[in-house]
């Protein structure tokens, strides 16, 4: 018979592993709460032209790795390959304009079809923050600021580097699209087919092309500092100066643009050389035109997402579980008043293990393999008594304990 396994590029979360997954989540959860996040979630897939009118339809994520497919009703969906979209799909249809600026956190899996490599799967998480309604570069600095303070709590914020720039005003992207369109047809014979594609449709995305010799065109391509409006270097130059004021530092990367089509202004990276050839951990930036190609009316954003993953990878998160402990009744009338038991300690937030079966020693060594830090063994004659027996592990001793006031004492001992 056929022994399944995963689909590739997919992975099983097992209970080790989704402690340190949980741990990251956890710790950006507390982080965007104290910044006055809400959370939310939207669901996994929505119609295509959330993601195609959002993304592009040159744009990789939409041409090439959306899971895209027809259910019975011949209604065409995708699943997410990414939160920003579904989040201001959200934001329209649930009329919440009135809520701006409106802060949302939130986290979940995402599909793209790419090959699967080290902190990157067909199914993947992400943490992901958005603030819809505030046109003010004070909104760029806070989620920057947010993201930085993630990465600190996670310990892994001196393993990274924030690389930061500029996609300019709706102006500044069309004399500068302009400036790359001039400059890149006149090496048109160098380009990829993929570059030649992008060229038509989007030549900002040239300037993100992962081909060696489309690489080699970009490093002599024009820059966008040339081009940018008395309005959009003002607006660069305060998010600047904010993030020197938050204390966040960053390296302006000149040649840093993002892979989606609605951003503008800002656009940010933390990258690391911790993890091999993809370095970014939390990349996002600002999309003031989103919403309006959604549908809605003109209204600006900003957000970032992260891979979960990968902040697993570069932290290593060791989460404490809470201190267990194990109940052993011995004979049948304590098995019985086991489970009254271990429901009065769950009830008072004590954590326990309940064996089905087995004698006392089987019970014990699982009880110290599952790092219990001790058990309540009782019998008739405890019962009889109303005590039960708690034995430490750590020191080996044994104590009686009155019944009635065994929650106390154990919530002392904690």
């Amino acid at each position: 018979m056929a022994q399944f396994q995963p689909v590739r590029g997919t992975h099983d979360i097992l209970p080790d592993d989704f402690a340190r997954f949980r741990s990251v989540i956890d710790t950006a959860r507390l982080a965007a709460s104290l910044h006055g996040y809400r959370e939310m979630a939207t669901p996994m897939f929505e119609v295509v032209d959330v993601f195609a009118r959002s993304m592009g339809e040159s744009s990789d994520a939409v041409s090439k790795e959306m899971y895209a497919f027809t259910d019975k009703g011949g209604e065409h969906l995708a699943l997410r390959p990414e939160y920003t979209a579904g989040i201001c799909r959200a934001f329209i249809s649930n009329g919440l304009q009135q809520h701006v600026p409106f802060k949302a956190f939130a986290w979940g899996p995402m599909f793209r079809y790419e090959r699967p490599q080290k902190g990157r799967q067909r199914q993947f998480h992400q943490i992901d923050v958005e603030v819809i309604g505030a046109a003010e570069p004070q909104a760029d600095v806070e989620v920057i600021a947010l993201a930085a303070d993630i990465l600190r709590r996670l310990g892994i914020l001196d393993k990274c580097t924030l690389l930061l720039n500029t996609l300019g005003d709706p102006e500044s992207r069309v004399a500068y699209r302009a400036a790359l369109v001039e400059y890149f047809s006149a090496h048109k014979a160098s380009l990829s087919e993929d570059s030649l594609k992008r060229l038509e449709k989007n030549p900002l995305r040239i300037l993100d092309s992962k081909d060696e010799g489309d690489r080699k065109l970009v490093a002599d391509a024009p820059l966008i500092d040339n081009y940018l409006t008395q309005a959009a270097g003002d607006f660069f130059a305060a998010v600047k100066a904010g993030l020197a004021q938050a204390g966040v530092p960053f390296q302006v990367d000149p040649r840093l643009v993002r892979g989606l089509d609605y951003y503008t202004h800002t656009a940010f990276e933390f990258v690391t050389t911790h993890l091999g050839a993809q370095g970014a951990v939390i990349a996002g930036g600002r999309y003031d035109g989103l919403i309006e190609q959604l549908g809605g009316n003109p209204t600006p954003g900003i957000g970032w997402a992260g891979g979960i993953e990968r902040l697993v990878l570069l932290s290593d998160p060791k989460p404490q579980a809470a201190p267990m402990l194990a109940i052993v009744p011995v004979g049948e009338a304590a098995e019985a008043e086991a489970i009254a038991l271990a429901g009065e300690l769950r009830r008072a937030d004590i954590a326990v293990e309940l064996g089905y079966k087995g004698n006392v020693g089987k019970r014990m060594k699982r009880a110290d393999k599952l790092g219990c830090f001790g058990a309540l063994i009782f019998g008739a004659d405890e019962m009889a008594k109303g005590v039960v027996k708690l034995k430490d592990f750590a020191s080996g001793q044994e104590a009686e304990i009155a019944r009635g006031d065994l929650v106390a004492h154990l919530k002392a001992r904690a």
